[in-house]
């Protein structure tokens, strides 16, 4: 069962690279980064219940928040971008 866990987490996983690969926007690349992200703390806390070692739980956490950072950074540097950008067109 948690095998199945595994792979699907993994397929999904695959389906959000794929989707930042091919996104039509730059909003959409971003949008499947962060879907990986999250994917990926997932498959971190459910490696560290396979195992038995719960401090994966701590290390899924800090992933957690450095993932939020980041997103929350490049999103902001994207937006500075777009106004510069228009401000320049005007």
């Amino acid at each position: 069962m948690l095998g199945a866990t595994i792979i699907a987490i993994l397929i999904a996983m695959l389906i959000a690279i794929m989707r930042a690969a091919l996104g039509p926007t730059l909003y959409d690349r971003i949008l499947a980064i962060n879907a990986f992200g999250t994917k990926t703390v997932l498959l971190i806390a459910a490696l560290g219940y396979i195992m038995g070692r719960p401090d994966f739980l701590d290390i899924a956490l800090v992933y957690a928040l450095i993932n939020f950072i980041s997103i929350i950074a490049v999103l902001r540097f994207f937006e500075n971008v777009e106004t510069t950008f228009k401000k320049s067109d005007q």
